[in-house]
């Protein structure tokens, strides 16, 4: 493999390390269905590749700008919010039964990450106005670079979320049920709290 690209994907792996460390959304979803799912962080990423794969593929296309546009961004924020809001509240409803459901989520994994990412304006800013600068850097090695890009990229997230649903799997042999009922309320408030957030930026 030529070194320049190596170099680039390198790089590439290590934003996207950075990105996936930050906690989010996915994050506290993941954390919530591993208790009850060992492997919730594979279906999991793969609903987050169903949304992103086809937004980098748009990037590359040009409809960024679209996706930038102000009406589109405040569209973006409205749902992501009243999504976030309706999981997180549904999530903290249900704590109490935390041993027989899986905290007000959906029960496909794969549907979770379908829709925590679809409804995340942060995820489409990101890419829009970050991520942007990786897929051009990647378009100068043509169309492999892309797809050796997106693979690594999209891995360095299943490896993530199948490393936070397998440690809250095993998790549950020494947490009291106690204890994995306050860490369900605070999964749902971190969804609520970035629904909050979510819904400031409409007015920003």
């Amino acid at each position: 493999m030529d070194i320049n690209l190596s170099l680039f994907l390198l790089s590439g792996v290590g934003i996207s390390i950075t990105v996936i460390l930050i906690p989010g959304p996915i994050t506290a979803a993941t954390i919530a269905k591993g208790y009850s799912n060992r492997n919730a962080g594979i279906m999991i990423a793969a609903g987050h590749a169903v949304v992103e794969i086809p937004l980098i593929a748009a990037i590359y296309l040009g409809f960024d700008c679209f996706i930038s546009a102000p009406q589109v961004v405040k569209a973006i924020y409205i749902v992501g919010a009243l999504m976030l809001f309706y999981l997180g509240f549904k999530m903290l409803r249900n704590a109490s039964n935390v041993y027989i459901k899986e905290g007000g989520l959906p029960t496909s994994s794969l549907i979770t990450g379908i829709v925590l990412t679809g409804t995340n304006p942060a995820f489409y800013l990101w890419w829009v106005f970050i991520g942007m600068a990786w897929i051009v850097g990647a378009t100068k090695f043509g169309l492999k670079g892309i797809i050796l890009f997106t693979v690594l990229h999209w891995l360095c997230d299943l490896a993530w979320c199948e490393f936070l649903s397998v440690g809250a799997f095993k998790s549950r042999h020494w947490l009291s049920l106690k204890a994995q009922r306050i860490v369900f309320r605070i999964c749902a408030l971190v969804l609520i709290g970035f629904g909050a957030w979510f819904g400031i930026n409409v007015f920003l």
